[in-house]
C-alpha cells in the first residue's frame, strides 16, 4: 500500500499591516479574520498539521486559541520586503531540525477568508491526481482584459483599445482567470532543491468561484468579505 504524503497547512500572518493595520485580528463575522482560515485548515481531510508563522504575540495567541499551532517567524522575516518563499523555507527547515517533514506545502493566506475546507482539499486532490509539483488556485476575471490597458500621461485614448476586439461582445471573448491568492501547494523537496517557486513546468490551476475569491487588501475588500461570511454562515449565501 503506498502512503499518504504528508501535507503541511501554513498560514502566514506578520503583524505589520500598512493598508488595513492589525487586519490579521481585525474581527470578522465575530472572529478575528485568521480564525476563519485556521477553522478551513484544520477542517480539512487532507492536511496533518496546521501552523501559523508569525512575529506577533497576539496573532500568535488568537491562533493557538482557535487551535493552530505557531512557530515564531525572525524579524528579518517580517518586514515589507520578506518574501512568501522565504518564510516556507523557513519553516520548513525549523520544522526538518525538529525531526517532522512533509512531501507538500500548502500556503493559505489568511486574507482570503471564504475559502473553505472543501477548497483546501479539491486542490490537493488535484494535485495528487496529476502528480503535480504546484497546484495555485485561480478565478474567473471580473471583466475580460482584451479591455485593459495602460494609459499615458495625459490620458489619451489614441490606441486603448484593440482593434480585433473593440466591437466584440464581452460574452465572446475567451474566457480568462487571474490568481485568487486562497491557496499555493508546493512540492516541499522541490521547494527546498531549487528554493524557488517555479514549478509551473509541472503545475496546475484550482479553480474557485469568484464569490469564495475575495482577497483582503483594503477596507472595502474586507466589507465585502464580511458581507459575504455572514450571508454564507446565516444560511442566506445567494
Amino acid at each position: 500500500m503506498t502512503e499518504s504524503p504528508r501535507i503541511l497547512g501554513l498560514i502566514p500572518a506578520r503583524g505589520g499591516s500598512k493598508r488595513l493595520p492589525r487586519k490579521n485580528v481585525l474581527p470578522m463575522a465575530g472572529k478575528p479574520l485568521i480564525a476563519w482560515t485556521i477553522e478551513a485548515a484544520l477542517a480539512s481531510s487532507v492536511l496533518d498539521r496546521v501552523i501559523v508563522s508569525t512575529d506577533d504575540e497576539e496573532i500568535a495567541t488568537v491562533s493557538r486559541g482557535h487551535g493552530a499551532g505557531v512557530l515564531e517567524r525572525p524579524p528579518e522575516l517580517a518586514s515589507d520586503s520578506a518574501t512568501g518563499l522565504a518564510v516556507m523555507l523557513h519553516v520548513l527547515r525549523v520544522l526538518a531540525e525538529q525531526g517532522e517533514r512533509y512531501n507538500y506545502l500548502a500556503l493559505l493566506q489568511p486574507t482570503s477568508p471564504l475559502r473553505t475546507a472543501a477548497d483546501i482539499d479539491g486542490a490537493i486532490g488535484l494535485l495528487l491526481e496529476k502528480q503535480a509539483d504546484t497546484v495555485v488556485s485561480v478565478c474567473e476575471t471580473d471583466h475580460p482584459p482584451e479591455w485593459s490597458n495602460t494609459l499615458p500621461p495625459d490620458h489619451s485614448l489614441a490606441g486603448f483599445y484593440r482593434p480585433d476586439v473593440r466591437e466584440t461582445r464581452s460574452q465572446d471573448l475567451p474566457i480568462s482567470y487571474r490568481l485568487n491568492g486562497a491557496i499555493y501547494i508546493y512540492d516541499c523537496e522541490r521547494l527546498l532543491r531549487t528554493a524557488s517557486q517555479d514549478m509551473d513546468d509541472n503545475g496546475y490551476a484550482y479553480v474557485m468561484p469568484r464569490e469564495r475569491s475575495i482577497d483582503i487588501d483594503s477596507e472595502i475588500d474586507f466589507a465585502i468579505a464580511e458581507l459575504l461570511l455572514t450571508r454564507r454562515e446565516t444560511g442566506n449565501a445567494a
